[in-house]
């Protein structure tokens, strides 16, 4: 398989998806398949500090009695590893480790997948999920004698990605529990990470309870660097988490209140912001400076690129299972049950637990302000690519649904609902655009990605085009081309 698909030709049994599309990632990044280990970045001196200073660190007690006793038995390794995939700790099988030195599999090292392929390590950092990566489904020939199995392990602050928990070892010792017992162990330095977070909390804000007092029973709350709310009164007032900024004095909560913002010893205070003659709030030509301005959300789903959502004109790119997510939630801006949200992105095979871990990804990316639950839904009106096209051909207007549309919604996605939209989509503009009767609309449809292989647009050109156009030529060796192929 490993060679026939790297050759291009068909071997006997495609690869996984998650496979095939690190695979790509990886040869984009211009990984060398017979290249043989992964850079050095850390020499061993700087490890201590480095490791000191991980949040994962506190975890080794928990990873190291629930994996590495294990990883000795089975003469299997223990990796841990930072965001970036640099393998900070290690244990297992004495003598394994010699051998794993060889390949690369050492502290110091970074096997992300664009320094050294596919491998469970990178793979499971780069899509946020538990992967297992076995003999020849690893990118670099080297590791061909491995089986991997890694999952991602969780800041419970911002939900974003600490590391990832590792076991590897030769093929001949593989269990097919491993994926299962990396999986909860990754699970549970999450949940210990959680309580921990939640101890330092209830620790700050019975220290700083007394400022939150001090205010007299004026609005007001205990906040952390990170714009978690630790307590606010009145009950009921405040969300879960606010947008601090950084170096801000003020900020405008959403429903228009002005606060300031005290730097505490290792928290905020927020205060409603006193209201002088001078202050803008007080203007009536400033009303409208009252009212905090509304969060503007796009999504760019169409075309061949990367999907993105644009929070306020910050793009922020998506893996394709957040963006069908937004999709689908952007349809449904009167929200959707878990159970809903599920089928719509996996169909008769999806459950409420994965959609969950989903949304909390998603939640870490835009914000949680922005993504309510029960029902989920987004509470920004959406600006979205595809919807642009859809109300432009419902009023009729060609030109510019065809101007919006950089290509097919989400090409690569398999989700039901995305591929009943995407395939009305295409159809409804091809059919609008050969129905106009408008030759500059249908060379444009012609010259399109949509359009780019449709024959019957190309021998419609042929024919309507007059003799002494310069667009004849092009358009009749392309009608040539699609009549060959």
């Amino acid at each position: 398989m490993f060679d026939a698909v790297l050759s291009g030709s068909p071997g006997r049994q495609a690869p996984r998806p998650v496979v095939s599309e690190s695979w790509q990632r990886s040869l984009a990044a211009h990984v060398d398949p017979e290249r043989r280990t992964p850079p050095v970045v850390y020499a061993a001196d700087e490890l201590a500090d480095i490791r000191a200073a991980h949040p994962l660190n506190d975890c080794l007690p928990l990873l190291r009695s629930t994996l590495a006793s294990i990883a000795d038995e089975a003469m299997h390794i223990m990796l841990v590893t930072d965001a970036e995939g640099h393998i900070l700790w290690r244990d297992g099988a004495a003598t394994l480790l010699s051998h794993a030195d060889g390949v690369g599999l050492f502290p110091g090292t970074r096997w992300s997948e664009t320094d050294i392929g596919t491998n469970a390590m990178g793979t499971a950092l780069a899509v946020d999920a538990p992967v297992q990566i076995h003999s020849a489904e690893h990118l670099v020939r080297t590791y061909h004698a491995w089986t991997c199995v890694a999952a991602p392990v969780h800041d419970p602050e911002s939900g974003a990605i600490l590391g990832a928990v590792d076991i590897s070892g030769p093929l001949h010792t593989v269990h097919p529990a491993l994926l299962q017992l990396v999986s909860a162990t990754a699970r549970l330095a999450d949940n210990e990470l959680r309580a921990r977070l939640a101890i330092a909390d209830e620790r700050l804000r019975m220290r700083l309870l007394p400022h939150l007092a001090g205010l007299g029973g004026a609005p007001g709350a205990l906040v952390t660097p990170g714009g978690r709310v630790l307590a606010g009164q009145p009950y009921g007032w405040w969300p879960d988490r606010v947008d601090l900024g950084e170096g801000v004095d003020r900020i405008l909560l959403v429903h228009g209140r002005e606060m300031t913002v005290e730097p505490l010893v290792g928290a905020h205070l927020l205060r409603t912001a006193p209201l002088t003659s001078s202050s803008p709030l007080t203007s009536s030509s400033s009303t409208a400076a009252v009212r905090c301005p509304p969060t503007l959300l796009a999504l760019r789903f169409m075309g061949d690129g990367v999907p993105s959502a644009l929070i306020n004109g910050r793009s922020i790119p998506l893996t394709l299972r957040l963006a069908e997510i937004l999709a689908m939630l952007a349809l449904h801006p009167a929200g959707l049950t878990g159970e809903q949200l599920a089928y719509l992105v996996y169909g008769d095979a999806g459950n409420q637990t994965t959609v969950r871990g989903e949304i909390r990804r998603l939640r870490a990316l835009i914000g949680a302000d922005l993504l309510r639950s029960r029902p989920y839904r987004l509470v920004p009106a959406v600006d979205s690519d595809f919807a642009s096209v859809h109300n432009a051909l419902r009023a009729g207007r060609v030109h510019t649904a065809l101007h919006a549309c950089a290509g097919a919604l989400l090409p690569r996605s398999d989700a039901p609902a995305i591929r009943e939209l995407r395939d009305e989509l295409v159809a409804g503009l091809r059919r609008a655009v050969l129905a106009a009767g408008d030759l500059d609309l249908l060379q444009a449809f012609a010259g399109h990605p949509l359009g780019r292989n449709d024959l019957e647009a190309h021998e419609r050109l042929v024919e309507f085009l007059p003799p002494s156009d310069a667009r004849l030529g092009r358009v009749a060796f392309r009608r040539s081309r699609l009549q060959a192929d």
